[in-house]
């Protein structure tokens, strides 16, 4: 079991069992890949993680509501539209939160960095054909064929790249006048200002700029108010290929702290959270802002042991559990592992992931989600939460800005025969922006009366 005494190092990990690992067909290769990783500039900053750290600190407090959000595994096709658009769904969400349920916002995106994806088996069957599983695009290709599912190293550095270009992308919007509160109107004209939850979203706006001409005709100058202009943004993704975070973990100058300068938040998966395991080696010694999975087969001396070793100093906003036990058992799963914690005295963000619970295949074999499920495991949080007086601190939603037909239900009422018409995930369905800010809409409902 790791423990705080053991001595760490970026390395550390190799001497433990790391699960998840692609199979690298020539290693000497992976070696030059990883060589050139390690002389590239970091992806984000020690200090910009230090920040997301104290505002998930205010999360823990119930000062603030997290809300971390993006694609189910990025694409290196992805396009700067694309970005774009699932930057404006969040941004969309958050201020349906702030105005409706009145609490600051952190935005968390799984963005420029989730290209990896643990599977269930190592490889896939078609027909008489086995190949290795498609483990997101950092590894190998999503077409079923020999050369594209062949693991190749290269894939880590063009996943820095693609990384390193939404990066820049997502710093010009949020601080360069994408993000600008006036503008909030014309995200829901631009995008889904025809639906239910939009027109909803439309009277938010309506309400947003009036405050604004308020506080000008006020004497108030929101023009040089940055908070009414920028927002930050931040980054996450699963730590899972441990050799590309290693060779993006960097000591930081002005603490002699180490930081994974791959994304200012990582998390470990359900599949790869074992205490004696490489992923909790390798993410208890990184300095940044950490989350781990929690499922319904969690124990509470699991979730105690977890929090012991990836926070063994009690730092506020450093741990964050995501629960994801699935609507029919989050009821029953979750209250034991609130009062363990919460009698342990351990300072942690719970956020609740509603989606990879409650994941099931349709009639015509697609993988889906309903939305109601989603929604209802939201509701059994909150409530599990309420319970134990403890504090809801925010979701974990798998969203896209496109207009895709991938999750059952919403206001528009996606249906089984919906599916095929814009089915575009590699790998898990995802919310499209209208089921995504009528999400928002509910989840506000539950924090106002929380």
């Amino acid at each position: 079991m790791n423990t705080t005494t053991t001595p760490w190092s970026s390395s550390s990990w190799r001497s433990l069992s790391a699960l998840q690992q692609p199979d690298w067909p020539d290693p000497e290769a992976l070696d030059v890949a990883l060589d050139r990783l390690r002389t590239q500039p970091p992806l984000v900053f020690a200090g910009e993680a230090r920040d997301l750290t104290t505002q998930l600190g205010s999360v823990c407090d119930g000062k603030a509501f997290l809300l971390q959000a993006g694609d189910c595994a990025e694409s290196f096709d992805a396009s700067a539209d694309s970005t774009r658009d699932k930057l404006r769904v969040i941004l969309q969400m958050a201020v349906v939160l702030t105005y409706s349920a009145g609490v600051p916002v952190v935005k968390v995106g799984r963005i420029a960095g989730q290209f990896a994806k643990p599977r269930s088996a190592p490889t896939e069957r078609m027909d008489d054909v086995e190949l290795p599983s498609f483990r997101g695009h950092i590894v190998n290709g999503h077409r079923f064929d020999a050369e594209s599912r062949n693991p190749d190293p290269d894939r880590l550095l063009t996943a820095y790249n693609q990384s390193a270009s939404t990066l820049n992308l997502l710093r010009a919007f949020t601080k360069g006048g994408f993000a600008d509160l006036g503008r909030v109107q014309a995200w829901n004209r631009e995008f889904v200002a025809e639906s239910r939850a939009g027109q909803r979203y439309e009277l938010v706006a309506s309400e947003i700029e009036r405050a604004m001409r308020f506080m000008e005709a006020c004497g108030v100058n929101t023009t040089n108010t940055p908070a009414m202009h920028q927002v930050d943004f931040y980054t996450s993704h699963e730590a899972l290929i441990l050799p590309y975070e290693e060779a993006l973990t960097r000591q930081d100058s002005m603490t002699g702290e180490w930081y994974d300068c791959s994304a200012h938040m990582l998390w470990i998966g359900e599949r790869t959270r074992a205490l004696d395991g490489a992923h909790v080696e390798f993410l208890r010694g990184v300095k940044n802002p950490i989350g781990t999975k929690i499922g319904p087969s969690a124990t509470a001396a699991d979730v105690l042991g977890l929090c012991e070793t990836l926070n063994p100093e009690h730092i506020p906003g450093r741990l964050t559990l995501i629960t994801r036990m699935g609507a029919e058992l989050i009821k029953d799963k979750l209250p034991a592992l609130l009062e363990a914690v919460r009698e342990a005295g351990h300072p942690v963000v719970w956020a609740c992931d509603p989606m990879h619970g409650n994941t099931f295949t349709a009639p015509d074999g697609r993988k889906t989600r309903h939305f109601e499920d989603i929604l209802t495991e939201i509701k059994g949080f909150f409530e599990a939460h309420h319970t134990a007086g403890t504090v809801p601190g925010g979701v974990h939603i798998e969203l896209t800005g496109d207009q895709v037909t991938e999750c059952l239900g919403g206001a528009e009422e996606i249906l089984d025969t919906d599916l095929s018409e814009r089915y575009e995930t590699m790998c898990d369905p995802r919310l499209n922006g209208r089921q995504s800010v009528d999400l928002a809409f509910r989840v506000s409902e539950l924090l106002r009366t929380d």
